[in-house]
């Protein structure tokens, strides 16, 4: 199906006299990592920086506690060649990703670099913290970059996808951005990488005054125990739609999903059905995707579906409605019933070994 390209230029609003203007640019990455590393989507947002101008310097913005900080680090320092250095900030406070310890250090962090872009990925993470510091820098950011054309030029999707929008940011520095993950591909690191580390410095936190006691506090956090590789990143997703007509007959696509070594999605149906958790839910107001192969069961093909999706190299869909929207975007369509189809599948793939 064509999208239709509607290219608008919008001006966001300046706070004061100052114009930002493609000084040579220089830039903060606010990473994320996990178990010893910086996660996928941060790399992205890494490559994403380096495509804003030639020469850019890029610094990446680490924060935690433990040992796994400092993993996270050594990971960080060698895994973009375009990386100029990595700051560290260590303490308790940022052990958990709320976003009010974590503006604050932002903001520290713009004040003593003087960064021209701040970037994080559009993900949870991202979307949690880039917001608040910006107000704290009394600035517009611009959300959901597909694209760069430039230091000042920045496209990104708007209705749920059908059009996209060219926006010229004119703001006071620094312009910050959240990039959708998806767009920019991380790059394959090179055999030398190690030889090529960036240098890791501590940031200096005596002057860091957290004003966030009482406004929120963390509670818990809640995973499922899966070996199935994580939604936002995986080469194949297997997606349930309301199709599926219970909890229970969604366990065939979690079966399904384990013979592919697969990652399993959901839409917002199924979701509000209570068949799954909604960290499984795909699409506009989900996670945005963009596997290998995407294989849709049940799944109608709502507008707000198809946002979250439509960027995948092949797209598969069974649906026993030969008019549901989602074959408009299929590359192999199936008119069929997902519950003889499943189990002919499950019947006929290998065991995973």
């Amino acid at each position: 199906m064509a999208i239709l390209r509607a290219f608008k230029t919008t001006t966001l609003p300046q706070f004061s006299s100052l114009i930002f203007t493609s000084r040579s640019a220089s830039t903060l990455v606010v990473a994320e990592h996990e178990g010893g590393a910086v996660k996928g989507s941060s790399v992205s947002a890494i490559e994403a920086a380096r495509a804003l101008e030639d020469g850019n310097s890029i610094s990446v913005l680490l924060a935690g506690s433990g040992p796994s900080l400092q993993e996270a680090a050594a990971h960080a320092a060698s895994c973009h060649s375009s990386i100029s250095q990595v700051l560290v900030a260590d303490s308790d406070k940022f052990t958990h990703s709320l976003a009010e310890p974590w503006a604050g250090l932002v903001h520290l962090v713009q004040q003593k670099g003087g960064y021209s872009h701040i970037i994080a990925a559009a993900n949870s993470f991202g979307k949690n913290i880039l917001p608040r510091a910006a107000a704290l820098l009394d600035v517009s950011p611009i959300t959901d970059v597909i694209a760069l054309s430039g230091s000042s030029l920045f496209i990104r999707p708007i209705y749920a996808g059908n059009a996209l929008c060219t926006v010229r940011y004119t703001g006071t520095s620094p312009c910050m951005l959240t990039i959708r993950s998806t767009s920019f591909p991380v790059p394959a690191v090179s055999a030398n990488s190690k030889s090529n580390e960036a240098p890791i410095s501590q940031v200096d936190l005596s002057t860091f005054f957290e004003d966030s006691v009482g406004k929120s506090r963390y509670v818990q956090h809640t995973s499922q125990d899966t070996e199935r590789p994580d939604l936002g990143s995986a080469r194949i997703v297997v997606t349930g739609g309301r199709g599926l007509k219970s909890a229970e007959n969604f366990k065939m696509i979690e079966k399904l999903a384990e013979k592919l070594s697969a990652a399993v999605g959901a839409t917002r149906a199924a979701v509000d059905a209570g068949f799954v958790p909604n960290d499984l839910q795909v699409g506009q107001t989900g996670k945005i995707v963009a596997p290998e192969l995407y294989m849709a069961f049940g799944v109608s093909g709502a507008i707000q579906h198809i946002a979250g999706m439509r960027d995948s190299r092949v797209i598969v869909a069974v649906n026993k409605d030969s008019d549901a929207p989602i074959f408009q975007v299929a590359d192999y369509g199936l008119v069929g019933d997902l519950f003889e189809v499943i189990p002919e599948l499950l019947e006929k793939l290998p065991e995973k070994k």
